[in-house]
């Protein structure tokens, strides 16, 4: 737990100075940013961090300018916030900040060249297709076998996204997707379990097992629903549980990632891992994933906060360096 004498919020005031945290934004994730913003904020003044929240929007330049804060702290999801965007503007400012940077900050939002990646890296990852207005559906499906997820390349907390088992169900689900970008992706569908890693400063936290009743862990089974289970641990074998963690970890190395972050892991019909996607700026909101891990390994949620914020400034020290470890790759069950 953090230190709140007064010498002790002292000491945290001079290492971080002022620190502005950034939550809000545009994108269609701006309620879960707020939320997320909001529990950071708190933390961060709890623990005696000279900290201002700010809702980014349109003067967010002028207002980091006339701030001057030492660090960011950035909690803003989707596009604007999690792309490679805001990065490079604070780059320009000369402000160091949390979570991934510029390079790999734009890869990982972007689904479609992170699978592109990890394929010709060999990290397994589902097959997959790019949908246009002009795709023959019936054979995008066929390729697929015969059941698809289709999500927005550049969406997250599940917006968007549908389960299509029809020619007609794949091009409705692509034009509601479409609506949220030019760039839609088709993914053979994963009927396994779905686990998720957090990183933290270079460890892979214990992993968690989702569970709903819903088709797929959508964003009201992520955000609305009490009835969605988080099993840590996760009740893979010890071993497997080690490749589980070994693969997160070389999926987010391999995109140059940094600082902190979310894996995400589904396991195909024969029982291997396949990966999803990474979250360069997971949520922290009761229901998120990132701050439950760091419980099961004994760090509370303001520790964690001033633990991540303790990373601002090392995205330009990422190095990217992919490592596929063999364990990870073996198939069986969970």
């Amino acid at each position: 737990m953090i230190d709140n004498t007064v010498g002790a919020k002292a000491a945290m005031a001079a290492r971080f100075g002022k620190v502005a945290v950034l939550y809000g934004g545009t994108s269609a994730e701006r309620e879960v940013s707020l939320n997320s913003g909001t529990q950071v904020l708190k933390a961060l003044l709890a623990g005696g961090v000279d900290a201002v929240g700010i809702d980014a929007g349109p003067s967010l330049v002028a207002d980091l300018t006339a701030l001057a804060p030492d660090r960011v702290f950035i909690v803003l999801h989707g596009p604007g916030g999690e792309d490679g965007t805001l990065q490079g503007a604070l780059e320009f400012l000369g402000l160091p900040y949390t979570g991934s940077g510029v390079l790999a900050s734009a890869l990982a939002m972007d689904k479609m060249r992170t699978k592109l990646l990890w394929k010709g890296l060999g990290l397994p990852t589902a097959d997959f297709a790019s949908l246009n207005a002009s795709s023959d559906w019936a054979a995008v499906l066929a390729d697929l076998g015969g059941v698809a997820m289709v999500k927005p390349s550049r969406e997250g907390s599940s917006i968007g996204m549908a389960r299509a088992a029809s020619a007609a169900e794949l091009e409705s689900a692509w034009r509601v997707a479409a609506a949220l970008g030019d760039e839609v992706i088709a993914e053979a569908w994963l009927a396994g379990a779905e686990y998720t890693v957090a990183i933290l400063d270079g460890e892979a936290l214990p992993p968690i097992k989702l569970e709903t009743e819903r088709g797929f862990y959508d964003y009201e089974a992520k955000y609305l629903r009490d009835d969605t289970r988080y099993l840590c641990p996760c009740g893979l074998p010890a071993e497997r549980e080690e490749a589980l963690k070994a693969l997160a970890l070389a999926a987010f190395d391999s995109l140059g990632c940094g600082g902190w972050g979310r894996v995400d892991v589904m396991l195909d019909d024969s029982g291997n891992f396949q990966l999803l996607e990474v979250n360069t700026v997971p949520g922290m909101t009761d229901h998120s994933l990132v701050p439950m891990a760091a419980k099961a390994r004994g760090i509370d949620f303001e520790t964690l906060v001033l633990r991540i914020l303790d990373t601002a400034g090392a995205a330009a020290q990422v190095q990217v360096a992919p490592v596929m470890p063999a364990a990870a790759s073996e198939g069986g069950q969970a």
